[in-house]
């Protein structure tokens, strides 16, 4: 199964190792799913790791290491050349949801604005995608 994991989720399971976002980087890792990021995504999630918010609870060194991984082992696919449809209220969301459709991959958010898209597109909560696995 491929899966496109929201900068929310890929955060939370770095700042929260014990909780549901954490547990699927665990399975990705351990081969249960395909996960797959972009440059747009990557740098969303190194830009809010490296921000003065989290730099009380994010040692300096976490950001760079958290990419290198996610690049060595994540399948890289390539962001939408267009801006895509308006589909979310959030439309810092568009790009994601247009990534996880051309790529025929479920999409697993925390975000409330994308979670609502779920009787359209396979979008999932990370505990929800947890059972589903």
């Amino acid at each position: 199964m491929r899966v496109v994991l929201d900068a929310n989720v890929l955060i939370s399971a770095v700042l929260t190792p014990a909780g549901p976002p954490a547990e699927l980087l665990r399975r990705w890792r351990a081969g249960e799913f395909d996960l797959l990021v972009s440059e747009l995504l990557l740098g969303e999630v190194e830009r809010i790791l490296l921000s003065s918010k989290l730099a009380p609870r994010v040692a300096t060194n976490v950001a760079p290491e958290f990419i290198a991984l996610l690049r060595a082992e994540a399948e890289l696919v390539r962001d939408a050349e267009a801006p895509p449809p308006v589909r979310s209220e959030d439309p810092g969301d568009d790009n994601l949801i247009a990534l996880a459709e051309s790529e025929e991959a479920a999409l697993v958010s925390g975000d409330g604005h994308l979670l609502e898209l779920a009787s359209r597109a396979p979008v999932y909560s990370p505990r929800e995608f947890l059972e589903r696995l």
